[in-house]
C-alpha cells in the first residue's frame, strides 16, 4: 500500500503581539534588580564578576555557570576585569549578536549598568584584544561543559506537535560551517573538495546535532572537521537518546552497523532508506507495512519470519517493519522507512509518514542558526581551533536559550511552538538585551 503525504505550511504567530509580557520575562530591568541590600553583598570593585545578561541568565542561572567553571578547571587564579563567568556569559552573547564587534557586544551586555549607583564609573569597555585573551584563556571546554548540562528536551506532555502517542519525536542531523581562513583552521578542519586545487573558499566545520522536532531545541552536538562523516560523529549524541524518544534518519545515516548501535539505546528508530536496500515480505500488516528484516554485508536476506525470528536470536539479522509512501509534490517520490516499532496497532503507517515529515523541523531549527542566528556573511570569527569550537558551543547555547523562551511562550498560549516567529523572536530578545543587563538573583533568593 502507498500513502500520499503533502507538505504542511502553517502561519507564524508574531511573539510580541502574542505574549505582552514577554519583555518582562526576557530581560528584567536592572533598576529593579538590584536592591541596596543586593549591591551591599557583591564584592566591591569587581561588580562586573556578576554581570549576566537577561534571557541568558534564565535559562544558564549565574550557580550553573560557576558549577562548569569549577568542573572544568577554568576559574581566574587572581581577580580580573573579565572573570571566567563574564566571559562564559559573553561569548554567548557573541552568538545572540553575530556579526557585531567584539567590543560593541560587550557594550550592549553592560548598557543598562550606568544607571546602578554601585556601578563601578571607571569601568571601562575593554579592547578587543583583551576581549580575545579573556575568550582564550576561558578555553573550549566550560562552554560545551554548560551545553551538555543544560540543554534538555523541552516539551512537556502538554506541548502540541512534539509527541506521537508516547514517543517524543526527535531526529539526528547535521550542518556545515564556514570558518576563517587561517593555516590553523584549515589543518585541523578541512576544506571541502572544489574543482581548484586548494578546494573550497573556506575551511569549514560539520556539526552534528540531536534535536526535538517539536520544540526545535538541540540538545546534543558533535563537531567535527569536513571530512568526518554524519554518521561518524552522530556516534557521540548516542548517549543522549533515550527510551520513549521516536528518533528519525534520513538516508545517508543508515549502515546495518549503525542501526545495531543505535537501537541499543533503547529509544525507538526510524530510517529512511534506499531503494537499493532489499526489504524481503515477511508479513503483511493490516495497515499496509511489513515485517522485513535487515542484515548485514556478506548475509542473506531471510525468505520466511520464522527464519527471520532464528536469525535474530543468533544475531545475524534485525526484525523490522517497513512502510512505503509517496510524496505527491516531488514528482511522486517514493519514500522508505524502516522502524524498530514492529507493533503496527501502536503507530499506524500513515502517522509513521507524518513522524518522518516533521524530521524537517529540525532541518528547520539548523536553518534558523545558519541562515537567521549568524545570517551576515555567515563565516564565523574564530581564527583558531579551540575558539572555533567554543564559539559554536556559544551559538548552540544561544539557539537553545532562544528556543526555551519559545516554547516557554507556546505552553503559556497553548499553541504549537511552530506557529512562532524565530527570526522575530531573536530580534525580540537583541532588542531587550541591548542596555537592559542585569545582576543574576543571589542563591537561595
Amino acid at each position: 500500500m502507498i500513502w500520499w503525504v503533502e507538505a504542511f505550511s502553517a502561519g507564524c504567530v508574531d511573539l510580541t503581539r502574542a505574549f505582552p509580557s514577554l519583555i518582562s520575562v526576557v530581560a528584567p530591568v536592572v533598576s529593579a534588580a538590584v536592591t541596596d541590600e543586593r549591591v551591599g553583598a557583591l564584592q566591591p570593585g569587581r561588580l562586573s564578576g556578576y554581570l549576566c545578561l537577561g534571557v541568558i541568565s534564565r535559562i544558564y542561572p549565574r550557580d550553573l555557570v560557576d558549577e562548569v567553571i569549577a568542573e572544568t578547571r577554568s576559574k581566574e587564579k587572581r581577580n580580573r576585569l573579565l572573570p571566567a563567568r563574564l566571559v562564559v556569559y559573553y561569548v554567548i552573547a557573541l552568538a545572540l549578536f553575530f556579526g557585531e564587534a567584539y567590543e560593541e557586544v560587550m557594550r550592549r551586555m553592560v548598557g543598562g549598568l550606568r544607571f546602578v549607583a554601585a556601578w563601578e564609573r571607571a569601568w571601562q569597555v575593554p579592547t578587543p584584544s583583551a576581549l580575545c585573551q579573556a575568550r582564550q584563556r576561558l578555553g573550549e571546554a566550560p562552554v560545551r561543559r554548560l551545553f551538555e548540562r543544560a540543554a534538555v528536551p523541552l516539551a512537556t506532555p502538554a506541548t502540541i506537535g512534539a509527541w506521537q502517542g508516547p514517543w517524543r519525536l526527535m531526529a539526528i542531523d547535521g550542518v556545515t560551517l564556514d570558518v576563517p581562513d587561517t593555516p590553523e583552521n584549515e589543518a585541523a578542519f578541512g576544506r571541502p573538495s572544489s574543482r581548484k586545487a586548494q578546494g573550497g573558499a573556506f575551511p569549514q566545520v560539520r556539526v552534528v546535532g540531536l534535536g526535538e522536532c517539536g520544540t526545535h531545541a538541540v540538545i546534543a552536538a558533535e563537531l567535527g572537521g569536513i571530512s568526518t562523516g554524519e554518521r561518524e560523529l552522530a556516534h557521540a549524541v548516542l548517549p543522549d537518546l533515550d527510551e520513549g524518544m521516536l528518533v528519525t534518519f534520513d538516508r545517508g545515516f543508515y549502515s546495518y552497523d549503525f542501526f545495531i548501535q543505535t537501537a541499543e539505546t533503547n529509544a525507538d528508530l526510524l530510517f529512511q532508506i534506499t531503494a537499493s536496500l532489499k526489504l524481503p515480505v515477511l508479513q503483511r500488516l493490516p495497515d499496509g507495512s511489513w515485517l522485513s528484516a535487515i542484515t548485514g554485508k556478506g548475509a542473506s536476506a531471510p525468505t520466511d519470519l520464522g527464519q527471520a525470528r532464528w536469525m535474530a536470536a543468533t544475531g545475524q539479522a534485525v526484525i523490522v517493519r517497513a512502510v512505503e509512501y509517496e510524496i505527491t509534490d516531488r514528482d511522486s517520490e517514493v519514500c522508505r522507512l524502516i522502524t524498530t516499532i514492529t507493533d503496527w496497532q501502536a503507530v499506524l503507517a500513515p502517522d509513521l509518514a507524518a513522524c518522518y515529515h516533521q524530521r524537517w523541523e529540525f532541518e528547520i531549527a539548523l536553518d534558523e542558526i545558519e541562515t537567521h542566528q549568524i545570517a551576515h556573511s555567515r563565516v564565523l570569527r574564530s581564527k583558531s581551533p579551540e575558539m572555533v569550537r567554543q564559539e559554536i558551543w556559544g551559538i548552540l547555547l544561544a539557539h537553545y536559550a532562544i528556543r526555551a523562551l519559545m516554547t516557554e511562550a507556546a505552553h503559556d498560549a497553548d499553541i504549537d511552538p511552530d506557529r512562532l516567529s524565530f527570526i522575530r523572536s531573536l530580534r525580540v530578545i537583541r532588542r531587550e538585551a541591548d542596555g537592559s543587563a542585569a545582576f543574576p538573583p543571589s542563591p537561595g533568593k
